[in-house]
């Protein structure tokens, strides 16, 4: 059976926390509208207490987007959480999400705090949330390096107290992926009340597993994932909600769980997003990359066109764009060649092509890439090559829809006709096109 995972989206908090991605308030408020298009579960607005400008964006949101859970994250401390309810009060399905660290590196060295004052800080302000709102998430910041007896410890307790989703956070990129899908594993075999709270995750990047560690940890029996568009986020980002997306919808086979996203809206909120920040999405990105659904091997290209499947597991569409793309270069085979011709309107003979594809492939070892233009120019010059070979000997209209042409093609006379659907000199060039075919 499918189990459905929600997405929590972070990129109005987290994700806002790659330097240069700071957005004002408007820009909030459009990125929020276009993630409930998208259909996500969650979305995480801000952190109400940080700033004013916060405080706006999360009351706000909270007020004029419909669909989503609204959020704001919060300290575990009471102004926090005060100031939380404050900006999400009066929306109609809002959660306060507050957080303290677990893992002793943390407690030690940053809240000067012992294990049991932190486990007592962590079941009151999930307790004073749990006063504003029933809808309450905590997350043990630091998890994957905490003590995992410790963690459990807590996590009893706080879902004890109210919370109705443990977010289990890999904050500095620790963990890999077997080690964080024992975590949650764990989690779930060992804390008794487990079951009555949403496991979630939360992983950043640092060592490039975010994703793999996410997956892991469905496949452990997480039941919320928390991620952003196009990954960004603190350092090396966060979870990329496309990636997993995709990852479940095709894959469903193996995870068994899928997501309520309509992926048809994921390219549209990549470039919303990268537009608005000023990150640009790397070419090669998974999902929402410039080079995702380009093809440039020719073994590729030819494949493709004989049946998408043999070299695209996803459709274009299926993520909002139009259609693949055939990157023609030195790697481009003769399949693809004459097809990109066709497309721009050519239909050669076998021996003008061939002409034609050695002149492309000795021009694509001289440029990167070969655009239209350059096809244009190729094939410009084998018809006037073309047209050379071939004499016009006479041109006759008749009643302005046929047009007969008398040619003389080497030693041979020969007559071609065609439907006036085109001007004169296109009409005329597609007959000689065709009768020179050999």
């Amino acid at each position: 059976m499918t189990r459905m995972i929600r997405i929590f989206d972070t990129t109005l908090r987290d994700g806002e926390q790659s330097p240069g991605a700071s957005m004002n308030v408007e820009e909030k408020v459009m990125v929020a509208k276009q993630l409930a298009r998208l259909g996500v579960d969650i979305i995480e607005a801000g952190f109400a207490y940080s700033s004013p400008g916060d405080f706006e964006a999360v009351r706000r949101i909270a007020q004029e987007v419909e669909g989503p859970t609204i959020c704001s994250l919060a300290r575990a401390r009471p102004e926090d959480i005060d100031r939380a309810w404050e900006a999400l009060k009066g929306a109609p399905k809002v959660r306060i999400h507050t957080f303290l660290s677990t893992s002793d590196i943390h407690l030690k060295h940053q809240f000067r705090m012992t294990r049991e004052q932190a486990k007592q800080r962590a079941v009151e302000m999930v307790q004073r949330a749990r006063g504003y709102v029933e809808d309450v998430e905590f997350s043990p910041m630091d998890a994957s390096r905490s003590d995992p007896s410790f963690l459990y410890e807590v996590i009893e307790a706080v879902i004890a107290a109210g919370a109705s989703t443990v977010n289990i956070p890999d904050t500095v990129g620790y963990a890999v992926p077997q080690e964080f899908g024992a975590l949650i594993k764990g989690i779930c075999d060992k804390v008794s009340n487990a079951t009555q709270a949403v496991i979630s995750v939360h992983c950043h990047n640092d060592l490039g597993v975010a994703v793999g560690n996410s997956l892991a940890a469905i496949m452990n029996g997480a039941g919320q994932v928390e991620c952003t568009i196009n990954g960004i986020g603190e350092r090396a980002g966060n979870t990329s909600l496309e990636e997993i997306v995709m990852g479940l919808r095709t894959r469903t086979d193996f995870y068994q769980a899928d997501t309520r996203i309509r992926t048809e809206e994921i390219a549209k909120t990549s470039r919303l997003v990268s537009k608005i920040t000023g990150m640009v999405v790397q070419p090669n990105k998974a999902i929402v990359g410039a080079n995702a659904f380009a093809h440039t091997s020719g073994i590729h290209q030819d494949g493709l066109l004989k049946e998408k499947t043999t070299y695209e597991i996803m459709r274009p569409e299926s993520i909002g764009l139009v259609e693949s793309q055939m990157v023609m270069g030195k790697l481009s085979g003769r399949h693809a060649f004459r097809q990109r011709l066709e497309e721009l309107g050519y239909k050669l003979g076998e021996a003008e092509v061939n002409h034609a594809f050695e002149r492309f492939k000795k021009l694509a070892d001289q440029k990167k890439e070969i655009f239209e233009e350059d096809l244009e120019v190729i094939v410009s010059e084998e018809l006037s090559k073309m047209a050379e070979r071939i004499g016009l000997k006479g041109l006759q209209v008749s009643s302005g829809t046929m047009r007969r042409v008398k040619c003389r093609c080497g030693c041979k006379k020969m007559v071609g006709r065609s439907q006036a659907t085109a001007p004169i000199p296109i009409s005329l060039r597609r007959l000689l096109e065709r009768i020179s075919a050999p």
